[in-house]
């Protein structure tokens, strides 16, 4: 068969991808295992996914679903048909004063939290990766975290949902009459939940000491997701209720959740925070039950091994590098709603620390700052072990629970386990309230010993947890492939019967997600094992942990970070292998498109990635690679002025052009010397501003250079493109010069500034040489301009700010000791910290919406950019949906198709309502969302300028 051109029959070609860059991007997710799908699919609606359900059916191949792929226990991959449900299932609404959330399941988790914060709601389950994984895969493993418990996951405050089973049936719990209506058209289904119901409260076998329902209530008493939640048959008397309450935590096995609604909860805003020292794990352990009772929401316990893995991070506590070798930690918080409970908490904590064994004083702050620094060492955890891995390795994170009474004796057994096998670098922490740890051990999986090896340890493990304290081999993680062999283990042949007969009775062909939860194979969790190429310095210590998706302009048009990353491990592997196969040509040659050319390498994956992974920096490397020959590249640098020139004659060539031919006009010639050329080039669009005017006029308004308070450096690209589209006015550089004289700052503009740039246009394109040369002249310029670095120096446009201020690795020595001596702003610092606090504000009654670009936030400013915009009108708001407009210097113009899919969700509410005006920091961005939304973003010095004028 062509899978191909049978699946078109369902959905348009642009949602069927089944070329091998597709089917490797998806093939690994943050789990230690990797399955190629035959074939990618996006759906849209709930009419396709019935259509895919009886497809796969009528062929016999297995379908997965696919959200965030941020599972840890390999439930997210398919060697069939991988249904991506990350790219058309984002819609939401509030609902009932926020008391309830409804939302599809391609929404991350976090985005529903800030959309409940201004009601001072949240929604209940709390797992770490809530900034990256989606409300699917929350729901589809009953997720929990640091305070959720077994009170407030998904099962717990699921209001209603709507489902397709395996059979096409499809129904929402809510509307009226559902019960009836179920039982009516699903009534085999109906009746065989009943009758496994029966099965449950009918048991009288006994199993050290219970019946199958009384072990059932007691391990549910603590975290497990291994298995299917069979506390749904005793907690709910309907067939309905009782299948809306198994479809959660089912791993996406027993049919497809499209709509949820979740009743939320107090987001308390007082905490009070701190961390306790013991001796030792076991003196750790042993106070747990205590800080429990005293009504503590999380307490998160570190072994000495966790703990060294960050005690040279900057900001945590210092006496962490003082502790001896063999102590732990507690990191304890309590939370409430009012001054009152929380000055409650504060007597009980006292009381608490009084009756346990410490190793030091408690350090308790209800400052947030200090709690913050608290928490980074719990939370650095993860990557730190991660980076600290040997090239090649995986980094394994294993999640169990044991019974808290029994902590103390379980993290011994555990960190003796790790010695019996080798793991030097295990280390042990977790949400030890409610007896739920995780570890970290790193693991090659480069030879069948190394294979053997890890399913050694794997077999004790459950030995240990499972048959010595009978806990939950998975408490939050979920089943997935790798604890599917020991479900049986632990729940025993009736509960484990009961489980299979559920899957067969909602997918009877098993052909949704199998191998998961239900698989006959002892060696699944050793089997299809994902082994880490090496690849780049800048890439390897990649965890494929995917928190940097949510984050990347391209995740809906071509790749992310993540994917990148992987395509080239598979290129890496291709290679080791000797393999110089079509396969891999064609793999290369598609990675040019979508790993290198729509990569907008603006660095955002960074600052979500745990282990600090620029996957941006490491593509400009790739197109530094590419390049044969960088003579054009370098006369133009050391030529910039003449290029400065010719950038603001062609774009005023382009302005006259449009109003006589338009910009399809103008594209469609664009296109024609595309196809002669075979060179890609910059398209027109109306939102490329007009030239400036010419500085030597501007410059006779800033005042003589030797009593200047600040250097003004006009950015090459607001030199030559200072003046907005549309409606006319002052140019940038006029109007900082404008806010400076009514702040009675002095100011000069180099005479030599043009020609001037930070060389990020040519080390975006992969220039080395040039890039570094310009840098090189100008940070030499910055040092004469600026009297030996006396002089502070404002760039009016914040990624050049960041480029200056971040690429000293670029520079030689002698330069770097200069460079280190500037005091380099951003124009957006310029305004916040010193021209407002002079400036006679008169507020706009204006609503305005607002774009802090990538590198505002990289550079810390984005708060300055709001808080700036609130001193000037009645409304500023930043959008749910900010992120990077991908126009990337010119970028946008070379490949307009990834400005429109990077912004179109934020654009989308941007437009929802009309504001009376939109505002950046950064000229390509306000070109990029301009473009967007067809609505003029400008700098925020034009909205303080227009706030500051007399009355």
């Amino acid at each position: 068969m062509d899978l191909h051109s049978d699946l078109l029959r369902i959905l348009p070609a642009t949602r069927v991808h089944t070329r091998l860059i597709d089917r490797i991007a998806y093939a690994n997710d943050a789990s230690y295992f990797r399955l190629v799908p035959q074939a990618v699919v996006q759906p849209k609606s709930i009419g396709e996914i019935q259509s895919l359900f009886k497809f796969t059916q009528i062929n016999k191949i297995p379908m997965t679903f696919r959200a965030a792929g941020t599972s840890l226990s390999g439930q997210a991959q398919s060697d069939g048909i991988l249904v991506d449900i990350s790219k058309h299932w984002g819609k939401y609404s509030i609902e009932n004063e926020a008391r309830r959330i409804r939302f599809q399941p391609g929404i991350v988790g976090g985005f529903i939290n800030a959309a409940l914060k201004p009601h001072r709601r949240r929604i209940g389950p709390d797992p770490a990766s809530i900034d990256a994984c989606m409300m699917g895969g929350i729901l589809a493993n009953n997720s929990s975290g640091m305070c959720c418990g077994v009170t407030e996951n998904s099962y717990r405050t699921i209001h209603s949902m709507t489902f397709t089973l395996p059979n096409g049936f499809t129904l929402n719990t809510a509307s009226p009459n559902a019960s009836q209506v179920f039982e009516n058209e699903q009534p085999d289904i109906a009746k065989g939940l009943l009758e496994l119901k029966q099965r449950i409260i009918n048991s009288t076998s006994e199993h050290r000491g219970e019946t199958l329902a009384q072990k059932i209530r007691r391990r549910y008493q603590m975290k497990n997701t291994n298995g299917y939640l069979l506390n749904a048959f005793l907690d709910f008397e309907s067939p309905l209720d009782i299948l809306t309450h198994l479809l959660i935590g089912s791993e996406g096995t027993l049919g497809f959740i499209a709509e949820a609604v979740l009743n939320t909860l107090s987001d308390y805003p007082l905490r009070y925070t701190g961390q306790l020292y013991f001796r030792n794990i076991q003196d750790a352990a042993s106070a747990i039950a205590p800080i429990k009772a005293s009504g503590a929401r999380a307490a998160e316990i570190m072994d000495r091994a966790a703990l060294r893995s960050v005690q040279h991070h900057h900001g945590v506590p210092a006496i962490l590098s003082q502790l001896p070798d063999q102590a732990a930690a507690i990191l304890v918080e309590y939370q409430a709603e009012d001054t009152g409970s929380i000055s409650a908490f504060v007597k009980e904590a006292e009381r608490v620390v009084r009756q346990i064994k410490l190793l030091h004083d408690p350090e308790f702050t209800d400052d947030p700052t200090q709690a913050f620094a608290l928490w980074k060492t719990r939370k650095g955890i993860i990557p730190s072990i991660g980076g600290m891995r040997a090239s090649g390795t995986t980094c394994i994170n294993e999640d169990v629970a044991f019974p808290v009474e029994r902590l103390a004796d379980a993290v011994t057994d555990l960190q003796r386990l790790f010695m019996d096998f080798g793991y030097a670098d295990g280390a042990v922490f977790g949400h030890a309230k409610d007896g739920n740890l995780h570890f970290l051990i790193n693991q090659a999986f480069n030879t069948d010993a190394d294979t053997r090896h890890f399913d050694g340890f794997i077999h004790a493990m459950v030995k240990l947890v499972s048959g010595k304290y009978d806990g939950a081999l998975k408490a939050e993680h979920g089943t997935g492939r790798n604890m599917a062999p020991f479900v049986e283990t632990e729940w025993g042949a009736e509960a484990y019967a009961v489980m299979r007969d559920l899957k067969s009775l909602l997918d009877p062909d098993h052909m949704l997600n199998p191998g998961v939860m239900i698989n006959d194979d002892p060696n699944a969790h050793a089997t299809a094992l994902k082994g880490m190429a090496l690849v780049s310095p800048k890439i390897d210590k990649c965890i494929e942990c995917g928190f940097c998706e949510s984050r990347c302009p391209s995740r809906r048009l071509t790749l992310t970070p993540r994917q990148r990353i992987v395509v080239q491990r598979e290129l890496a592997r291709m290679r080791l292998a000797g393999s110089d196969s079509p396969q891999a040509d064609s793999l290369s040659k598609d990675y040019n498109y979508a790993g290198i050319d729509t990569c907008a390498a603006d660095g955002l994956c960074e600052t979500a990635c745990p282990v600090s992974i620029n996957t941006g920096e490491y593509i400009k490397g790739l197109r530094s690679d590419a390049v044969k020959d960088e003579s054009s590249a370098l006369w133009i640098a050391n030529h910039f002025a003449l290029a400065e020139k010719s950038i603001g004659l062609a774009t005023g060539l382009g302005h006259v052009a449009e109003k006589l031919i338009g910009t399809k006009g103008i594209n469609s010639i664009i296109r024609t010397a595309e196809k002669i050329s075979k060179i890609t080039l910059p398209k027109w669009n109306n939102a490329i501003p007009f030239p400036s005017a010419s500085l030597s006029g501007i410059k006779r308004r800033a005042k003589d250079t030797s009593r200047a308070e600040f250097i003004y450096f006009p950015s090459c690209i607001s030199r030559q493109l200072g003046i907005p589209a549309g409606e006319r006015r002052k140019s940038l550089t006029e109007t900082f010069l404008t806010l400076s004289q009514r702040a009675d700052i002095s100011l000069s503009i180099p005479d030599d500034v043009i020609g001037t740039c930070c060389g990020m246009p040519f080390q975006s394109k992969g220039y080395r040489a040039a890039s570094q040369a310009t840098l090189h002249q100008t940070i030499q310029k910055l040092w004469r301009w600026s009297d030996g670095g006396r002089i502070p120096i404002f760039l009016d446009t914040t990624s050049c700010t960041h480029a200056l201020r971040t690429r000293g690795d670029d520079l030689n020595e002698e330069v770097k000791i200069r460079w280190r001596q500037l005091t380099l702003l951003d124009g957006v610092e310029f305004l916040h910290d010193h021209v407002l606090p002079k400036l006679a504000l008169h507020p706009l009654q204006d609503e305005i919406i607002l774009h802090p670009n990538c590198s505002a936030r990289k550079l810390g400013v984005d708060g300055k950019i709001l808080s700036i915009a609130q001193r000037c009108v009645r409304t500023a708001t930043v959008p749910l949906n900010l992120g990077c407009c991908a126009f990337a210097g010119d970028r946008g113009l070379l490949f307009p198709e990834l400005t429109r899919s990077a912004t179109e969700k934020e654009s989308t509410e941007a437009l929802a309502r009309e504001y009376d005006g939109y505002y950046s920091s950064n000229i390509p961005c306000e070109m990029g969302m301009s473009e967007a939304t067809k609505k003029q973003y400008l700098s925020i010095a034009y909205l303080v300028e227009k706030a500051s004028r007399s009355s």
